[in-house]
């Protein structure tokens, strides 16, 4: 081979090397996800506060890296080049809305709101399922995400799982359930928009597009109606529920994540 070959391997390897920001986040993820668990950690509330915010920055790193892997399958191989592939969360296009943004909802009211976005370069990719299904990778990685927070629930797998560990799982797979629900509204410029955005006409898609910007804002300004917010919220305790997680559980998970509000007073973690 080469050394044009050569050069070209060893820059599609670091177009994939997994980034050293991220797995410092994972390592977060994974120490104080050990403290929740053995009770190691003076404070519990902060053991869980940091091991949620972690484990919800890998989720957000995983959601994006789902949307730039299909997009490579389905043909726009400049997503290596941006770095899109390394989980990065600093590559992404829009860091403020992909990262920061997403970790402040949280931590001031629990909503998993979804983030945005890798730029993917749509010209490149042919075939409407192709398109769809590049939007929608992201969200089913929530879906997955919840999915694994949920299992000791489901299958009833709880026995020996510490109190505090099992309301931090429960708070964790409602930021998942909230956030994969969010992104599949067929709202310009969310998830769900872009997987039918392929199916309609280009007069409609030309007549959207200046609306893009303003989906997420106008959802989150929705969102703080108390008749629709309330809305919300039953609709993802009930996924929840299906899943075998009680409110309480979500509820006392939530409270132990706020620690600053000492509020869990209510809450049996003994």
């Amino acid at each position: 081979m080469g050394p044009v070959g050569s050069q070209n391997r060893s820059q599609h390897r670091d177009e994939r090397r997994i980034s050293p920001v991220f797995l410092g986040i994972f390592a977060v993820m994974a120490v104080t996800g050990w403290a929740v668990w053995t009770g190691y950690a003076t404070s519990p509330g902060l053991a869980v506060f940091l091991f949620v915010t972690s484990a919800w920055i890998v989720s957000l790193c995983l959601h994006e890296y789902a949307h730039a892997r299909t997009a490579l399958h389905s043909g726009d191989l400049s997503v290596g080049a941006k770095g899109y592939l390394t989980l990065n969360p600093l590559k992404y296009t829009h860091a403020l809305l992909s990262i920061v943004l997403p970790v402040l909802f949280v931590i001031m009211g629990g909503l998993g709101l979804p983030g945005g976005a890798v730029y993917i370069e749509r010209d490149r990719i042919e075939g409407r399922w192709r398109h769809s299904l590049i939007s929608a990778a992201g969200p089913l990685t929530n879906v997955a995400f919840a999915a694994v927070c949920t299992a000791p629930f489901w299958l009833n797998a709880l026995d020996g799982v510490p109190f505090v560990f099992r309301f931090a799982l429960a708070f964790l797979a409602l930021l998942q359930v909230s956030a994969a629900i969010l992104n599949f509204l067929p709202v310009p410029g969310l998830d769900g928009y872009g997987v039918i955005e392929p199916w309609l006409s280009h007069r409609v898609r030309r007549e959207v597009a200046p609306l893009a910007p303003f989906g997420l804002l106008a959802v989150f300004a929705l969102l703080w109606i108390p008749e629709i917010n309330g809305y919300f919220f039953d609709l993802v305790y009930a996924v929840l529920s299906a899943l075998g997680v009680s409110d309480l559980e979500a509820g006392c998970g939530h409270n132990l994540y706020q620690f600053w509000q000492d509020t869990n007073g209510f809450c049996q973690i003994g």
